[in-house]
């Protein structure tokens, strides 16, 4: 049953993505500096040649776990290959990997040991472009002439079948893998998707699967936004372009409509470690983006980028445990929770678990609060801030809330109301 299939994401709702590779020795985005070199201020070979350097002598992957549970994040992300084409694991079928550089040991199989001692969901990033593969495309051009690939080419199918080799790997030995994260790129239908979902269903059958290869599997990610209302399965948004095919409809869908979906975003404006990127959201910003992820079902993946030597940054860090101290208070309203009943709203979010609404109160107003749309009888009122009860009128127009004049929490306030 799908549900079953797909409860522990759905109640999960928050995930710490992790873009890591050699390219955060250069302060440059993970791979794109070879595919659209233009402003990166690095040759594709000073790009390729950084492995050489690698060396990530403090990386703990116990700092990564305390930082995501410190956050209230449910679940990890790791990039395994990016589109560069160097692996993070110890792959037995390409020597451009982490155990070929100073560093020599199995950074993947190091954080997959981790998180099973620790009970941290793991899935793995595995990005099928790779441009440095031979049958990917003629490598004997520079990346930036053909770096969607070359499937016309006879040498494909060898970098299908390598494909399937390296996803073998990460699924057979390196325990139980959560998602397998697919970051397809452009004209995804060329990886044959259906032969790698029947080969992760076949590998580990609880392996869910995003969007990224063509097929639409388990969920779908729109990246570095936010969709406007709940996304419905007449809704296509179609992976890392960030495109939508079709409207999205106002209201509330059906559970059979309803279509699984998760937001990935960074924190500044790179996925990899940038130490010029000073661009932060603060932490207001991003609780904020979780609640509006949540408020329309979707999970909230939040991204980042450790630096050359395993540590995340202190900027991330600072956020990460605000978010965290948010959670700490105003978590019932997130973990376990779907899209709230009324939706469109300005000045607040709403989500529901059981028979309790949770309204997310962005704009504090400065009388009572007025909340239209809730039919069930309501029981009680309180604020998760500190656990104040409200009094409240409930009439056909909806739910009269008195507050106090003052907001009592940061970044969003929580108002749980319990209903018949």
């Amino acid at each position: 049953m799908e549900d079953e299939h797909t409860a522990w994401f759905r109640n999960a709702k928050f995930g710490m993505f992790i873009h890591w590779g050699p390219y955060s020795l250069a302060s440059v985005e993970a791979s794109w500096p070879i595919m659209q070199p233009g402003g990166w201020n690095i040759s594709e070979a000073e790009y390729r040649a950084l492995p050489q350097r690698f060396n990530p002598v403090h990386y703990d992957p116990d700092h990564f776990i305390d930082l995501a549970r410190t956050a209230g994040q449910q679940y990890m992300v790791f990039t395994t290959k990016h589109h560069d084409g160097f692996c993070m694991f110890d792959s037995s079928y390409t020597d451009y990997k982490i155990t070929n550089t100073p560093y020599k040991k199995d950074i993947v199989k190091q954080l997959s040991d981790a998180c099973a001692r620790r009970s941290m969901p793991l899935g793995f990033y595995y990005s099928p472009p790779d441009l440095h593969h031979p049958g990917f495309r003629d490598i004997t051009k520079l990346a930036k002439d053909n770096w969607n690939g070359q499937p016309e080419r006879p040498e494909w199918s060898s970098y299908l079948d390598y494909m399937r080799l390296q996803l073998t790997e990460l699924l057979t030995r390196y325990g139980d893998v959560k998602v397998i994260w697919f970051d397809g790129l452009n004209h995804q239908g060329k990886y044959d998707g259906q032969r790698f979902l029947d080969l992760i269903h076949k590998l580990q059958p609880p392996t869910l699967v995003n969007d990224r290869i063509g097929l639409t599997a388990d969920y779908v990610t729109p990246e570095q936004f936010i969709p406007k209302a709940i996304p419905t399965k007449d809704v296509r948004m179609r992976g890392a372009d960030a495109s939508i095919q079709g409207e999205f409809r106002q209201g509330v869908p059906s559970a059979t409509d309803f279509q699984l979906w998760e937001t990935c975003m960074t924190i500044n404006e790179t996925w990899a470690y940038n130490a010029h990127d000073t661009k932060f959201k603060s932490a207001q910003e991003l609780v904020r983006g979780l609640v509006e992820v949540t408020s329309r079902g979707g999970n909230f993946l939040l991204n980042v980028g450790p630096q050359p030597d395993g540590i995340i940054q202190p900027e991330f860090q600072e956020r990460l445990r605000a978010i965290g101290e948010w959670m700490t208070v105003n978590g019932e309203s997130i973990y376990g929770t779907t899209f709230g009943p009324i939706q469109g709203e300005t000045g607040y979010r709403t989500t529901s678990k059981r028979n309790e609404i949770f309204v997310h109160v962005f704009d504090w107003p400065s009388g009572p609060l007025q909340i239209s749309g809730i039919k069930p009888k309501v029981l009680s009122a309180r604020l998760l801030a500190n656990n104040q009860p409200l009094t409240f009128q409930q009439t056909e127009a909806g739910v009269q809330m008195t507050l106090p004049s003052q907001a009592p929490g940061k970044h969003v306030n929580v108002i749980a109301i319990r209903t018949l």
